[in-house]
């Protein structure tokens, strides 16, 4: 009698499922590759022939991930049609890829799946996946409405101001409102902002929101919620706000004290035009890129002190970029108990995890690494003054936007060098390092404890 034996099941190739941080990181590089497509077509440039794919993908990088740096003139370079889709990718670059996509599927399907949930969360700094649909919403929302209201001072300004006709002064509002909102300073006008220095109707409703975009959307969140119940803000809330109000009146007091006498910035304005201008510049250092002075006539203590600003950006989850604020005060709490000699972090009343303090020095040591390498590389490339590089560099690394006027002159390879600090910036550094991990590692096992000797 034979037995029968019942073969066993192959065993199934376990599915890849990317890493949260992958997905997102796939996604921005996919919008940058159809912005890049659109802009390369004809009807995107005035005249005859498009767009070059350097100039294309240059342009598309700075818009996805709402930087500001341009390598042609955004205001005679690219047609209506052109401008539309600059538009469109600062939109959605701003929102977030997966927050977009998240509302697409919202609209489309009423639910988000588990998978949906966990990459817009990533994306958006959530603590959690049960608030992500009322997260997604709640982003939308705010961002029309702020942009809305901006689009509609700044569009009547045009109109009664200065005799723009209808349609071109709702553009003009229309498209400035959204790359201020969204920290991106993309302009319509060949010297930026500059005709419009000393309009405080201009000048004041981008930079407000400016503001408002660089404080991250939890905070506007928790604001709206609680705007005269201070005791109920959280941690994250008080070290933007507290954060925000220190480096902008700060920014402003420096740049305006060491461009006062300037002939090619504040020199030739009276004092209340050189304080407006001097906080309309301490402003966009804060990522956002709009600039109503010339940059590269700034004098080399004010570049340095923009290139602090520039690297420590804004608050995080929202539109604006650098290391942010809340890393910046993590770290400067961490030295202030290592000085006085506390044996736990506390901020505002509150104990710090300590998982906070090694995401803090994390990001700051990346990015440093980052900009002293990507500076270097380009003083091997150029015979650019080295102030400049660091400028720039920062600027892309912190998706701010202002540039010395460099940019459009860099060799193709100071070009790309300059796409990819925009992509590391809008990405995060940790969540760009994530997305090129292989799998997670965890540690099953500790080594034994030794210290070193510091300092």
């Amino acid at each position: 009698m034979t037995s029968r034996t019942t073969p066993r099941p192959a065993a199934r190739t376990p599915r890849f499922r990317p890493h949260p941080a992958q997905v997102v990181a796939a996604a921005f590089a996919t919008t940058i590759l159809i912005g890049t497509g659109l802009l390369m077509l004809p009807i995107a440039t005035p005249g005859v022939g498009g767009a070059s794919f350097l100039d294309a993908i240059f342009t598309a990088t700075s818009a996805v991930c709402v930087t500001g740096l341009i390598v042609v003139d955004t205001a005679t370079r690219w047609s209506a049609f052109g401008q539309v889709v600059i538009l469109l990718l600062i939109q959605i670059g701003g929102l977030g890829i997966m927050t977009f996509a998240s509302v697409i599927g919202l609209a489309v399907m009423r639910k988000l799946s588990l998978r949906s949930r966990i990459t817009a969360a990533a994306e958006a700094k959530s603590v959690g996946l049960d608030d992500v649909k009322g997260l997604v919403f709640g982003v939308v929302r705010m961002t029309l409405v702020i942009e809305a209201s901006v689009a509609l001072l700044l569009g009547l300004r045009f109109l009664i101001g200065y005799g723009e006709p209808l349609g071109r002064a709702v553009w003009l509002g229309a498209f400035h409102a959204v790359s201020s909102f969204n920290n991106a300073g993309f302009a319509l006008f060949s010297d930026n902002l500059i005709s419009y220095a000393t309009d405080p109707f201009i000048c004041l409703p981008i930079a407000a929101a400016v503001i408002l975009g660089g404080l991250g959307f939890p905070v506007i969140v928790q604001l709206r919620r609680h705007l005269r119940m201070p005791r109920k803000w959280n941690m994250n809330t008080r070290l933007v706000l507290a954060g925000t109000l220190i480096l902008l009146v700060g920014g402003t007091v420096y740049i305006t004290a060491v461009e006062w006498s300037n002939p090619a910035t504040l020199g030739p304005l009276d004092w209340p035009n050189k304080l407006l201008v001097g906080f309309f510049q301490s402003v966009q250092a804060r990522t956002a890129g709009f600039n109503s002075v010339d940059t590269g006539a700034m004098d080399s203590a004010s570049l340095l002190g923009t290139d602090i600003l520039m690297l420590i950006g804004g608050g995080p989850a929202g539109t604006a970029g650098g290391i942010k604020i809340t890393t910046f005060g993590v770290l400067f709490f961490i030295l202030l108990a290592e000085v006085r000699g506390d044996t736990a972090v506390n901020v505002f009343g509150k104990r710090l995890s300590r998982a906070v303090h090694r995401q803090a020095i994390t990001i700051v040591l990346l990015a440093v690494a980052v900009v002293t390498a990507s500076t270097a590389a380009l003083m091997v490339m150029t015979d650019i003054s080295m102030d400049k590089l660091l400028f720039e560099v920062i600027s892309a690394f912190g998706t701010v936007g202002l540039s010395t006027g460099i940019t459009a002159g860099l060799p193709e390879a100071g070009k790309v060098i300059l796409m990819l600090l925009m992509f590391i910036g809008r990405l995060g550094p940790i969540t760009f390092a994530s997305a090129l991990a292989l799998r997670d590692r965890p540690t099953a096992y500790e080594l034994p404890k030794e210290r070193p000797i510091i300092g």
